[in-house]
């Protein structure tokens, strides 16, 4: 964990002892269940929890805002950014229900009580979230329309509100696919090691999103 405690020095005692609980819960439930490809489970700390914190670099989600986190998996970004953000409501999906069975059990064992999971695809979920999280489920042409009708009003009337999507490498074609506005910003301007030399987050605002050319918002 302490790759994490370098890039985020203000974390508190408990968000420290959430993170090493965390670690410890995630690693005995991929014996179980292989939320991750075994091979990797020794680069958890760097190559999922701090790339699933590099979301954190490009925004604040404010206390009381909503996050719904799509593709979920074993709770990727969605667990270690409600250690970050102990204020904010994160709501997680996925469609396999041994994987929610774990990040449920995960965020019970932490008492991350912002926290909730459900087994249910993205384009079955009606509640209305400020902000979508996710971390490169499917090409954006692909994905985005899941979600592009899930935000908020108030996300909707404000410019940091959206999708944050972390994906790798070079985006160019993906992008100009998919039709979208869209900010890129790379993790190796925050983090040195050479596994995020590639990696971005892709912010689509909510209300600049313009799918397949036409606008899906009010702006």
């Amino acid at each position: 964990m302490d790759i994490l405690f370098r890039y985020f020095p203000d974390l508190t005692p408990r968000q420290r002892e959430q993170f090493q609980q965390l670690d410890h819960e995630f690693r005995g439930w991929n014996e179980r269940v292989n939320l991750i490809a075994r091979t990797d489970v020794e680069n958890l700390a760097e190559r999922h929890f701090l790339h699933s914190l590099g979301i954190a670099k490009v925004v604040q989600f404010p206390a009381g805002s909503t996050v719904l986190d799509v593709g979920t998996g074993g709770g990727l970004p969605g667990l270690p950014l409600a250690i970050m953000f102990p204020e904010v409501e994160f709501h997680l999906i996925d469609s396999i229900g041994k994987k929610i069975k774990a990040v449920q059990d995960m965020a019970h064992a932490l008492k991350l009580h912002n926290v909730t999971a459900e087994q249910v695809r993205a384009e079955q979920v009606r509640s209305k979230f400020d902000f979508v999280v996710s971390r490169a489920v499917t090409r954006l042409a692909n994905f985005h329309p899941w979600i592009a009708q899930r935000y908020t009003a108030t996300a909707s009337a404000d410019e940091s509100h959206g999708l944050y999507y972390l994906k790798g490498g070079d985006l160019t074609e993906e992008l100009e696919e998919s039709g979208l506005v869209a900010s890129v910003t790379n993790l190796s301007d925050f983090f040195g090691e050479e596994f995020f030399e590639t990696k971005k987050v892709v912010f689509v605002p909510a209300n600049k999103a313009l799918a397949k050319g036409k606008r899906t918002n009010n702006v």
